[in-house]
C-alpha cells in the first residue's frame, strides 16, 4: 500500500487545479478579516529530507473568499443538500453555512431535506432557511435537514436547481456524496450553466485523501474513549473479564487508534489495515488474561472482512454502495467465548457497541469551532466563483481539493508509520502474540 506521501507526488500539477466560474465583478457587502489571493498556495509535501525534491507546483490552493465575488449577493440563491449517515457538527455546518450566506447578502437559502432525493424532482423536498429557524441547531444532534442514502439521475437535479434558480449548491457529505457533486457539477457544466458546486466532507471515519481532518472525528474519538472506559472498567472489575468494544471504520481505522492512544487502557486493536488470524488473536488475549486477568479489545466495524465472508454468505451492499460482509462484533464475542470455551476457562464478556451514541450526539467545542470555519470557508470560495471542490484542510490550512483528486482512493492508517507505531507500542501484538 503506498503511503500518502507517495500518493502525493504521484499527482500532477493538472490534479491541484480549481475549476472557477469566470471574472469577478462584484464587490463584497461584508468585509472579511482575510481576502484570498488567487497565487496564494499551500505546499502538498510536508516532509522532505533535501528541500530540491519539493514541488512548488504540487499544491494546494486556499479556501476563502476573493477581493471580488463572482455572483451578486442580492440575485444569489443557495441551496444545501447534506446525505449519507448522521455525524456530530451537522447541523453546525448546516448553521455556519446559512449564516455565513446570509451575512452575504444572499436573497435566499434553500435546505433540500433528506439527501439527494429532496432535489430530485419527483420527490423535491425542501425548507427556507434563515437565522430564525437555524438559531439553536447547533445545540442538537443529528441532521435539521434529515438525509438518506442512494443515487438520484442527475438531470433532475439540474432541473430542480434551474427551477429554484439556484446559483450555489453546497453538498454536505462522505465518499459517495462528493462523487454524486462531482457528477452534478459535470452536468452543469456540460450544460453551460453558471452554477458553483462546492462540498464539505463529512466522514466521521476522517478516511478522505488529502484532507489531514474532516468534521465529527475529534467528537468520535471522545466518545470512543467513554466507551472504552466503560468496557475497561467492567473487565477489570471480574476474574479473566474481557471487553470489547466495537467502533466505526468501515475502511480506515483511525477512530479506534486514536481512541487506543487516548484512552491507554486498550491492550488490543484491531483494524482494517491490519490483518489477523482467530489463532493468533485468541492466543493473545489469553496471553493477557493469564498475565493481568483482564483484557480490553477494541475493533473497528471493517476489521476482519475477510473472516467474515469466509463464514458468510457474501457481500451485502447498502444503498450508497458500501460493501459489508456482517457485524464484526457480534462475530468476534462469538469466536471469544467459543474458544474459552474450549479451552475450559471461564470468561466473563462485555460488548459495546457505542456507534449510533457517536453519530447521533453534538460535538465537541473543537468539532463545533471546525465546523464553523468550514460553513464560512464554503461560502466565500462558491461566492467568489470556485466550483468542483471540495473544501478540504492540510497543514492548519482551509484548502480547494477538486473533486476528482479525492477520488483517487481512501486514506488509511499507514503501518509503518508513527500512528500505528505508537499503537502497537502500548497494546499486544496480535501478529506476534508471544512477543
Amino acid at each position: 500500500m503506498a503511503t500518502l506521501e507517495e500518493d502525493l507526488l504521484n499527482l500532477t500539477p493538472a490534479q491541484f487545479v480549481v475549476k472557477d466560474l469566470g471574472e469577478r465583478k462584484f464587490t463584497p457587502a461584508q468585509k472579511q478579516s482575510e481576502i484570498i489571493d488567487d497565487k496564494a498556495r499551500v505546499l502538498a509535501q510536508t516532509k522532505f529530507t533535501d528541500p530540491a525534491q519539493i514541488n512548488p507546483q504540487l499544491a494546494w490552493e486556499l479556501a476563502g473568499q476573493r477581493e471580488k465575488i463572482f455572483f451578486d449577493p442580492a440575485e444569489t440563491t443557495v441551496g444545501v443538500v447534506n446525505c449519507g449517515g448522521l455525524c456530530p457538527g451537522l447541523n453546525d455546518v448546516i448553521r455556519a453555512v446559512t449564516y455565513a450566506a446570509l451575512n452575504h447578502g444572499v436573497k435566499r437559502v434553500i435546505g433540500f431535506k433528506y439527501g439527494w432525493a429532496g432535489m430530485a424532482q419527483e420527490t423535491q423536498t425542501y425548507v427556507t432557511l434563515n437565522y430564525t429557524n437555524v438559531n439553536t441547531i447547533h445545540m442538537l444532534g443529528g441532521s435539521f435537514l434529515g438525509s438518506s442514502r442512494g443515487p438520484v439521475p442527475v438531470p433532475t437535479i439540474v432541473e430542480t436547481l434551474k427551477e429554484l434558480h439556484i446559483n450555489i449548491v453546497i453538498c454536505i457529505g462522505g465518499d459517495g456524496t462528493q462523487r454524486g457533486s462531482m457528477e452534478l457539477q459535470e452536468e452543469i457544466e456540460l450544460q453551460g450553466l453558471k452554477i458553483s458546486v462546492i462540498g464539505i466532507p463529512k466522514t466521521i471515519d476522517n478516511d478522505i485523501k488529502f484532507i489531514t481532518r474532516t468534521f465529527g472525528f475529534d467528537t468520535a474519538v471522545e466518545k470512543a474513549r467513554e466507551a472504552i472506559a466503560s468496557a475497561n472498567a467492567e473487565a477489570s472489575s471480574a476474574q479473566h473479564g474481557i471487553g470489547l468494544v466495537r467502533l466505526m471504520g468501515r475502511d480506515s481505522g483511525f477512530i479506534a487508534a486514536k481512541a487506543t492512544l487516548a484512552s491507554g487502557d486498550v491492550n488490543i486493536c484491531l483494524v482494517p489495515e491490519e490483518k489477523f488470524t482467530i489463532p493468533n488473536l485468541m492466543a493473545a488475549i489469553k496471553m493477557r488474561l493469564l498475565r493481568r486477568d483482564h483484557c480490553v479489545i477494541v475493533v473497528a466495524e471493517g476489521a476482519g472482512t475477510e473472516l467474515l465472508a469466509a463464514s458468510s454468505g457474501g457481500p451485502i451492499k447498502d444503498k450508497s454502495g458500501n460493501v459489508s460482509f456482517g457485524d464484526i462484533g457480534p462475530f468476534l464475542k462469538n469466536e471469544i467465548t467459543k474458544y474459552f470455551k474450549e479451552q475450559n476457562m471461564e470468561i466473563t464478556m462485555k460488548y459495546i457497541d457505542p456507534s449510533y451514541m457517536i453519530r447521533s450526539c453534538v460535538p465537541t467545542a473543537a468539532d463545533a469551532a471546525f465546523c464553523e470555519e468550514l460553513g464560512n470557508k464554503a461560502i466565500d470560495s462558491a461566492i467568489s466563483g470556485k466550483t468542483g471542490s471540495i473544501v478540504g484542510f492540510w497543514n492548519e490550512h482551509f484548502t480547494l481539493v477538486p473533486f476528482r483528486t479525492i477520488h483517487r482512493g481512501r486514506k488509511k492508517i499507514e503501518l509503518n508509520g508513527n500512528l500505528w507505531g505508537t499503537v502497537k507500542k502500548m497494546t499486544v501484538d496480535v501478529l506476534n502474540p508471544d512477543l
